[in-house]
């Protein structure tokens, strides 16, 4: 936005090279009013959670810059944090825990729902696991909490009877892993050794779950119009 040109959304974010724009340009006095109406903009067209992130990670930025000397202005003074709308997901009710179980969907996705609903453990925590991380006589495996501390999540039998199908043979890297081969650029904490792709995010996660879940959410509605539906968080 800086340098006057849209941010890319969807798909379009991954991978997506940013325009050269010199730093020193920040203290033009143009940028703080030039970049008022895109990050307006932004704001419309992306959640909140997206568009605070972004703002948090450009003030970072501009701070870090401040201290080098290399700037003295902040173009962001005056973009205020957008208010995140009130989390109205509610928890399934006991007949409907059933209806993912019955789901045609992938090992991984079967796992990790498994998983999540026996552990009661954070999403981004499982995500986080590692095939070292897992200890599997003791149905448990050894999480990073916030704040660094180590804990354990432990799991039941549905989750024990799939974990072996979806690590195989595999012996290093995290658990839950994209389809793809990973991009040029993944961090390679992110990336497992053995089978080269990167870990699942959390937004991918929610995406299948809420794709895969449209007509159990909406049992009366025709398989015509699941584009329309919109399925469980």
């Amino acid at each position: 936005m800086l340098a006057g040109e849209p941010a890319p959304t969807g798909p379009a974010r991954r991978g997506a090279k940013p325009p050269v724009f010199p730093v020193t340009a920040i203290d033009d006095p143009a940028p703080p009013e030039a970049l008022a109406e895109p990050a307006a903009a932004r704001a419309d067209e992306m959640d909140a959670d997206t568009v605070n992130r972004e703002l948090s990670i450009a003030r970072t930025a501009i701070g870090w810059w401040q201290r080098q000397g290399w700037i003295d202005g902040d173009p962001t003074i005056g973009i205020g944090r957008r208010p995140a709308p009130p989390d109205r997901a509610k928890p399934l009710a006991e007949n409907q825990i059933a209806a993912p179980w019955r789901l045609d969907v992938a090992l991984r996705e079967k796992t990790f729902w498994k998983m999540l609903h026996e552990s009661a453990a954070r999403t981004d925590e499982v995500l986080c696991l590692t095939v070292e991380d897992l200890y599997p006589q003791d149905k448990r495996g050894r999480i990073t909490a916030k704040g660094g501390a180590t804990e354990w999540i432990h799991w039941q039998s549905g989750t024990a009877q799939l974990l072996p199908r979806l690590t195989a043979r595999r012996t290093l890297g995290r658990l839950f892993l994209t389809d793809r081969t990973a991009p040029a650029g993944t961090p390679t904490l992110d990336v497992c050794p053995e089978a080269g792709r990167a870990r699942l995010s959390c937004r991918r996660a929610e995406e299948i779950f809420e794709e895969n879940t449209r007509l159990p959410a909406d049992p009366l509605a025709s398989p015509e119009d699941i584009e329309d539906l919109d399925g469980w968080a």
